[in-house]
């Protein structure tokens, strides 16, 4: 179970900097973070299994076992109801094993959600249904004309768009999620098939931080990031092969693949409270926190 978010606060501790040697240097304090309740839409990965190969991670040839992602997966939405989120539900579909990755089922921005339009025709059906949750749930639906996997490559961070194009989304989507929402859109390109979603090589901390992986971009893209995020968390290759940047932050708790150790003392040394969690059967798919998570933000 979480900590409460404020577990990792100890009572004041004096320090005599006088005493210090003038070698000596004092660290500075993390900051407070504060939580913000989030209010999210997942699907239970009832039909989760992989038949076909969309992305480097999936391979038919390897079982899968639909009881254990289900484990998983509960484990995951046990945290977040743990949290304090507001969790809704969509049912999932018979023959869309990978309506589980809720992420990429649209995007969802001051009540107006952005639907869907997957690349590949094994996944073009999930676009239709989840706009049909929306539009059950008194969301205000935009049909897309552009191929767009939702917040799978579209994050918000403050009051700008971070959209991902290479692999999965049409860089033309950029444009109209500009014209939608009326917020700047920042284009990143992804060079890494692994790395195939924005949300698998960026993690948004909260309204101003956001940890990533260099090497899934291209040089312009990450001269960007370079400059609009200086001090932004710079993952390692390991953590990010486990999908450790397709995690979900609230602003204080982030939680995150439970392998991802570095990023996990990363984020405790900037004052976020990181929450490890084991979807192993799900990055089978090619999906980790992230992808089973979507934020309504209404």
């Amino acid at each position: 179970m979480p900590r409460p978010a404020n577990a990792n606060r100890g009572a004041p501790v004096s320090l005599d900097v006088a005493s210090a040697t003038p070698n000596e240097s004092v660290a500075p304090a993390a900051p407070t973070r504060t939580p913000v309740k989030r209010t999210v839409l997942m699907c239970k990965p009832d039909y989760f299994t992989v038949v076909y190969r969309i992305n480097p991670w999936m391979d038919p040839a390897l079982p899968t076992d639909t009881s254990l992602a289900v484990a998983q997966w509960q484990t995951l939405y046990d945290t977040y109801i743990g949290l304090g989120f507001d969790v809704h539900l969509i049912d999932p579909i018979d023959g869309l094993p990978d309506m589980v990755y809720a992420a990429n089922g649209g995007f969802v921005i001051d009540g107006i959600a952005y639907g869907a339009k997957f690349t590949y025709p094994q996944r073009q059906p999930e676009g239709p249904a989840y706009m049909d949750w929306f539009g059950a749930n008194g969301l205000d639906v935009r049909e897309p004309v552009e191929i767009n996997e939702g917040e799978g490559d579209f994050l918000l961070v403050g009051d700008v768009i971070l959209a991902g194009t290479g692999f999965r989304s049409a860089s033309n989507s950029h444009e109209e999620v500009s014209s939608i929402y009326g917020r700047p859109v920042i284009t990143l390109t992804l060079v890494n098939p692994s790395f195939y979603h924005l949300d698998t090589a960026v993690a948004v901390l909260d309204d101003t931080n956001i940890a990533y992986l260099p090497s899934a971009f291209d040089a312009p893209s990450l001269a960007i990031l370079r400059e609009r995020y200086p001090d932004a968390i710079i993952v390692t290759e390991e953590d990010a092969a486990i999908l450790g940047l397709n995690s979900y932050s609230d602003g204080y708790n982030v939680v995150i693949a439970a392998r991802a150790k570095d990023f996990e003392r990363q984020l405790r040394e900037r004052g976020y409270n990181p929450v490890g969690v084991d979807l192993s059967e799900l990055l089978l798919g090619g999906g980790g926190v992230k992808c089973c998570t979507l934020e309504l933000r209404r």
